[in-house]
């Protein structure tokens, strides 16, 4: 239920054209295929294969996005400095490289 409302969340906020056309990218579909094959094992009850593949997909789509969410979660007000703490234990998470930084 959880995995049919992002996909109508994600559809309300970015609008249905954009969100076919994120999904449809030549270079996201081995994401997307994991996505939906995810989503479909887990409606015929292979939950927790399905969530696996289903979690892959969510990777590869929104792996990009993944430097942003640490950012902000860095920058949160009270728990952020403990979730920096956190993430700099995690290899290629906590690295911060000037190359990244948008100044």
């Amino acid at each position: 239920m959880g995995n049919i409302l992002f996909l109508i969340g994600l559809t309300i906020i970015i609008g249905p054209q954009k969100t076919l056309l994120f999904f449809a990218r030549k270079q996201k579909a081995k994401g997307t295929a994991a996505f939906f094959l995810g989503l479909l094992l887990i409606l015929m009850r292979w939950a927790l294969i399905g969530f696996c593949v289903e979690l892959y997909g969510i990777f590869i789509l929104f792996g990009d996005f993944l430097g942003t969410i640490v950012g902000f979660a860095r920058n949160a007000p009270v728990v952020g400095p403990y979730i920096g703490l956190i993430l700099d234990r995690v290899p290629g998470l906590g690295a911060r490289r000037n190359a990244e930084l948008p100044v």
